[in-house]
């Protein structure tokens, strides 16, 4: 069956999965919006896809999912409105820039049932299912996940109620993997340097140490102040196992030596990939990330965000 999508967002992550969708057989990009007109006109334009100018307008034309690929501030509304039109979703993480927004979406997504996916690309990398068969069985006791890199160009980013901050926004990608390799973080303490820039609120970096569910422990950093992204990844110590994982590269060490691999698959393909196969009635992939399960990454980030920022000992709320 060929695959009727609509795409909402024609930036730069939202062009990244319009180019990855038309280059599927069985995909149809019938149309996309922006608020931006010209941005969603000449995206439209170089793929052959229709416009409409609204949301509503993409919900009125027949389509089998739509790709929600807007900033973190745009969340909340625009999803409930694809709910209530019944459409299938892939949005682009993180859920929202607040906890509230996130947790009333993922409410009306289970009571709909609808099927959903999110921008967690790292799952669908091989080397993070050689990560999980090579801890497995071990006894996981510390775990440092970090994000040290640029200040993302776009005005919203810096702006901690727009993006959510760092954390959120893009370390997000590293807590989901700490969840995933060592298990659900209970609590947070953590600690910000102000921002240093008149144009950003966003904090220049943030520590914080984390309690995991399994009685081991972690941290997370990050900082914006970089010219460029210089680490983005984490490390685990496990009984007999040290292990480091970034989006490029695996490394494992035991008593055995040293093994580095890196990934035969690119990612940021596969995550589309994926939730068309199961649009199209497949049994969907493991590295699928629906809307509850991102949600559980969510809480972790807010959590840190919340604890640097007042200083206080934050509870995770999964449920």
């Amino acid at each position: 069956m060929t695959v009727r999508v609509g795409l909402v967002g024609a930036g730069g992550v939202g062009a990244r999965h319009a180019r990855t969708l038309v280059g599927f057989d069985d995909v149809d990009l019938v149309a996309i919006c922006d608020p931006v007109a010209a941005s969603a006109e000449a995206l439209a334009a170089e793929l052959d896809a229709g416009t409409v100018h609204d949301v509503a307008g993409l919900l009125a034309i027949g389509l089998d999912a739509v790709w929600l690929c807007v900033p973190p501030f745009a969340h909340g509304e625009l999803e409930l409105s694809v709910v209530r039109a019944g459409l299938p979703f892939f949005v682009e993480k993180p859920l929202a820039a607040d906890l509230n927004a996130a947790e009333d979406v993922a409410r009306a997504v289970a009571a709909a049932g609808l099927p959903t996916a999110t921008g967690y690309h790292w799952r669908h990398l091989d080397t993070v299912g050689r990560a999980r068969s090579a801890l497995a069985g071990t006894a996981i006791r510390l775990v440092s996940a970090r994000w040290w890199g640029a200040t993302p160009p776009p005005v919203w980013w810096s702006r901690q109620s727009r993006s959510g901050g760092q954390v959120v926004e893009q370390a997000t990608h590293v807590l989901d993997l700490v969840r995933l390799l060592a298990g659900e973080v209970v609590e947070v303490v953590g600690r910000a340097a102000p921002s240093s820039a008149d144009a950003r609120d966003v904090p220049d970096a943030t520590a914080a140490a984390l309690r995991l569910d399994s009685g081991a422990v972690g941290t997370i950093s990050t900082s914006c102040v970089l010219p460029a992204l210089t680490a983005a990844g984490l490390d685990v110590v496990a009984d007999g196992i040290a292990l480091e994982l970034t989006e490029n590269a695996l490394r494992v060490r035991t008593g055995d030596g040293e093994i580095r691999t890196e990934p035969a698959v690119d990612a940021r393909t596969t995550v589309d990939r994926a939730f068309v196969d199961l649009l199209s009635g497949g049994n969907g992939s493991p590295g699928i990330v629906d809307v509850a399960e991102a949600l559980r990454t969510h809480r972790v980030a807010w959590a840190v965000s919340e604890a640097a920022r007042t200083g206080v000992a934050v509870r995770v709320g999964n449920r």
